[in-house]
């Protein structure tokens, strides 16, 4: 993802800017090279659910305005082609996964862990709030991994249709974080969910099996396995 610094927001004007009186957001392929497609907007709830059955997601950054993002190439995985190695199926063992029991804590826990490749968070108050209504609409599931009791990995994300929009992964002991992957995995392929919207590369999902398409091929998925609560906004974008 790229930086936040000041020659963004000087690209930003010329970009499109959200109205704040009503829902709406631009063609994702008029992005910019870096994936920008639009600034400004809040986090309400039905905002970054357009957002995400558009394609688009958000990427706070401190003291700028809202940034929205589609990138191209896209980093998804196919839950079919999933890579889970032996070790880890074994290291499953280890833990409890559940499922939609503690989405909240789950989503703090990955606010808060310390990142080596990043300072700070994107994930702030306004993100927490819009996320943790998402999964009170049933839209917003979390994948959680325990040990004693504790809860120490776990990812979220939410389920549009039948595409999963991945946003965040924690761990506090080794492959706690990839044995609720794993739970995600699974829980895909019993439920006919076609992708895993990843967003953006890392080794780690690399690793598990991920891959970059195009954002074209991407959109195409989102438009025939998706589910469009903005009736009227998904028939006038075609």
């Amino acid at each position: 993802m790229p930086s936040c610094f000041f020659a963004y927001l000087c690209r930003a004007m010329a970009l499109y800017r959200l109205p704040d009186d009503f829902l709406w957001f631009p063609d994702p392929n008029e992005a910019d090279s870096d994936g920008l497609v639009a600034v400004g907007g809040d986090f309400s709830p039905d905002r970054v659910l357009l957002a995400l059955c558009s394609g688009i997601f958000p990427w706070p950054c401190e003291d700028m305005e809202l940034l929205w993002f589609s990138l191209d190439p896209r980093f998804v995985v196919f839950p079919e082609k999933a890579h889970i190695s032996k070790s880890l199926r074994r290291s499953c063992r280890n833990f409890t996964v559940k499922i939609n029991t503690n989405f909240e804590a789950v989503i703090r826990r990955c606010a808060s862990i310390e990142r080596p490749d990043q300072e700070g968070t994107w994930i702030t108050e306004s993100i927490i709030k819009a996320y943790t209504k998402l999964h009170e609409w049933g839209y917003g599931y979390s994948f959680e991994t325990y040990q004693d009791g504790k809860l120490v990995g776990g990812l979220y994300g939410n389920l549009i249709g039948k595409v999963f929009s991945g946003e965040s992964m924690f761990h506090e002991v080794t492959d706690a974080g990839k044995v609720a992957f794993c739970a995600l995995v699974d829980f895909c392929l019993k439920n006919g969910v076609v992708v895993i919207d990843c967003q953006q590369k890392t080794d780690l999902l690399e690793s598990l099996g991920g891959e970059e398409i195009l954002r074209t091929e991407y959109l195409k998925i989102l438009k025939e396995h998706g589910d469009f609560p903005f009736t009227e906004y998904a028939e006038d974008k075609g």
